[in-house]
């Protein structure tokens, strides 16, 4: 199973392309550098866990593996 590539930010909702700096947790909450930086700890604020710098999808792999089109928006 394929990592999910959300397509925003959980706090400011802002778009995150696949090549977009986005943070995520090990439940794949994602956000952007800005609102991650602000959160203490630099802990994800929906589960507690640490956050990581989202790996980029090469181009080449995303026709057959897409990010998704879900939005999750209110942490």
């Amino acid at each position: 199973m394929a990592l999910e590539l959300r397509p925003n930010c959980e706090c400011c909702d802002i778009d995150l392309p696949p090549h977009a700096e986005a943070y995520i947790c090990t439940f794949e909450c994602t956000w952007c550098g800005d609102c991650a930086a602000t959160f203490e700890g630099r802990a994800c604020p929906n589960c507690g866990g640490n956050l990581e710098r989202r790996p980029v999808r090469p181009a080449s792999k995303l026709a057959a593996n897409p990010p998704s089109t879900v939005r999750v928006h209110g942490g």
